[in-house]
């Protein structure tokens, strides 16, 4: 039997989004609870179209998930944070993903600078919030970490699929 391994084309990964497609994801990202009737109403296209597109998308792994985006204070965490681990080496390392068992950890992310993860974290209370700073202080290699409190929020977003073709025409602050 001949081997044809060589002969497939390789995959390129997801074809480009079109037009269309980025409003049904701003749609979507906006509330992911309309209907297909509502999405086509909104960007222009008949329901059994935004049907096959967003079967694409989240084929194509465009769409990841369709979650519930939760009040952090309606389920009695109210205090966000975010805490710079300063750890031996760099990057993604078996005791480093150790902090992502603790329920309290909503985003852990790699990063160039003078910390090695950044954390966001959603607590209880600061009470909460030291116990799980002395949680990472006990892994292996952890030298240290920053904590910083948010005070207030004034953009809280899912990722948008729009994209900036001009800068607003915003006066600058005389200087």
């Amino acid at each position: 039997m001949e081997n044809t391994e060589d002969v497939r084309p390789k995959r390129r990964g997801p074809a480009p989004l079109d037009a269309f497609d980025r409003r049904i994801l701003a749609a979507l990202a906006a509330d992911a609870d309309r209907s297909y009737a509502a999405l086509g109403e909104i960007v222009g296209l008949s329901p059994p179209a935004v049907h096959e597109r967003v079967k694409r998308l989240k084929r194509s792994g465009v769409i990841r998930d369709t979650v519930a985006r939760l009040d952090g204070t309606a389920v009695g965490k109210p205090l966000m944070a975010f805490v710079h681990v300063e750890a031996a080496g760099w990057g993604k390392s078996e005791r480093l993903m150790q902090i992502a068992r603790f329920p309290e950890v909503e985003e852990l992310h790699s990063v160039a600078g003078d910390a090695s993860v950044i954390l966001k974290v959603r607590m209880e209370n600061p009470q909460a919030l030291e116990f799980l700073l002395g949680q990472i202080h006990s892994l292996a290699g952890v030298r240290g970490t920053r904590s910083y409190i948010a005070l207030s929020t004034y953009l809280d977003r899912p990722v948008q699929a729009e994209v900036t073709t001009e800068w607003p025409n915003v006066p600058l602050p005389p200087e």
